[in-house]
C-alpha cells in the first residue's frame, strides 16, 4: 500500500493499474515501485518512500475529486450571470408582492403566493447548478473508464480536439499478452509449444500465463516437469525426463550455454520490429523454437478508429 525503493531482491511487476501497459516491468535494485502494482514473480524488498496521501495512486484520486471540484469557464460565467440575476429576481417578486397586496387591493396570501411563483419560476437555480452537477457526473463517469481530467476546464473543451493519439496499451488493445508466433527451429511447432508450456505452467508471469493459455486453446498435453526454477528477469527452467528446457530471453538461453544463430537473430529481430515480445525455448542446449508475445488488438478497436477518422479527429501514423 506504499510507493518504494527496491533495496534487495529482483522481479516482475505488473504496472497496468497505472500504466495501462499489460506487459510487466523489470524490478532491480535501485527500481521504483508504485503502491497498488502487483508484484507477479520475485521477492522484493522494498524501502518506503512515499505513504498515505504522497502516493501515486492518492495522488490519482486527488486528481479526480479536483477535477470535480474546479469550475470550467462555462460554470464562471454560469455564477456571474446567477450573481446579477438572483438580486433581480428577488427585487421583481417584491415588486409583483407590492403591486397585488398594495395597489391592485388584493389579499396578503394573494400578494405571498404571486411573489413566491415569481421567485420560484424564475430564479436561476437551474443554472447554477447544472454545470457543477455535470462536471461532477462527466468526470466521475469518465474515471471509471480510465479516464482522467486533471481540471474541468478540460472536460468543458474536449469537445474542440481535433486530434486523438493512442499511445498506450490497454486502449486499442486487449491489455493481455497473448502468443502470436509459434516458429519452430527444429522439430513440431506443438512440440516447442508444448516444451515451453509445461515449464511455464509452475510460473505466474504473464507472458508464461499466456503460453500455457495458448497451449490449452490448442489441446496439448502438458508434460510433467522437475527441478522447476524461476529466474526472475530473464527466465524459466525445468526437467523434462532427463532434458533440460529453459524459456525465456537472449541473456537467459545464454547463461544456459546454448548459442543463438545469426539465422534466429534475424527471426526473433523480425519479430520484434512488429512490437512484439520474443522468447526463445533452448532444450539441451539447443535453441528449438520461438514464440512472439504480444497485445492483440481489440475486435471492436478497428470500429472506433474509423468512427473517429470519420469524425476527423484521428488519422493514421
Amino acid at each position: 500500500p506504499v510507493d518504494g525503493v527496491v533495496v534487495k531482491g529482483e522481479s516482475a511487476v505488473d504496472e497496468s493499474m497505472v500504466t495501462g501497459e499489460s506487459l510487466p516491468v523489470e524490478k532491480k535494485v535501485g527500481s521504483v515501485v508504485i503502491g497498488a502494482t502487483v508484484n507477479k514473480q520475485g521477492l522484493l524488498v522494498l524501502k518506503a518512500s512515499k505513504v498515505g496521501k504522497d502516493s501515486v495512486l492518492a495522488q490519482i484520486i486527488k486528481l479526480v475529486e479536483d477535477a470535480q471540484g474546479s469550475k470550467a469557464p462555462i460554470q464562471r460565467l454560469a455564477d456571474v450571470i446567477s450573481a446579477y440575476f438572483v438580486p433581480v429576481v428577488l427585487i421583481i417578486a417584491l415588486l409583483s408582492f407590492g403591486f397585488w397586496y398594495g395597489i391592485a387591493g388584493e389579499s396578503f396570501s394573494f400578494g405571498l403566493t404571486a411573489f413566491v411563483a415569481v421567485l420560484i419560476i424564475a430564479c436561476p437555480c437551474a443554472l447554477g447548478l447544472a454545470t457543477p452537477a455535470a462536471i461532477m457526473v462527466g468526470t466521475g463517469k469518465a474515471a471509471e473508464s480510465g479516464v482522467l481530467f486533471k481540471r474541468a476546464d478540460a472536460l468543458e473543451r474536449a469537445q474542440d480536439v481535433t486530434t486523438i493519439i493512442f499511445d498506450k496499451t490497454g486502449t486499442l488493445t486487449k491489455g493481455a499478452p497473448v502468443v502470436t508466433d509459434v516458429m519452430a527451429l527444429s522439430g513440431k511447432e506443438d512440440d516447442v509449444l508444448r516444451d515451453a508450456a509445461s515449464v511455464e505452467h509452475g510460473s505466474e508471469h504473464p507472458l508464461g500465463v499466456a503460453v500455457v493459455a495458448r497451449a490449452k486453446e490448442r489441446r496439448i498435453a502438458l508434460a510433467k516437469v522437475s527441478k522447476f526454477q524461476a529466474v526472475s528477469g530473464k527466465g524459466v527452467l525445468g526437467l523434462l525426463g532427463a532434458a533440460r528446457v529453459g524459456v525465456g530471453t537472449r541473456e537467459f538461453v545464454r547463461s544456459l550455454r546454448g548459442s543463438v544463430s545469426q539465422s534466429v537473430e534475424r527471426q526473433a529481430h523480425a519479430l520484434e520490429t512488429e512490437g512484439k515480445t520474443v522468447v526463445f525455448v533452448v532444450k539441451r542446449g539447443t535453441v528449438t523454437g520461438l514464440m512472439a508475445i504480444a497485445d492483440e488488438v481489440r475486435p471492436e478497436a478497428v470500429a472506433a478508429v474509423k468512427t473517429l477518422q470519420a469524425m476527423g479527429k484521428a488519422k493514421e501514423r
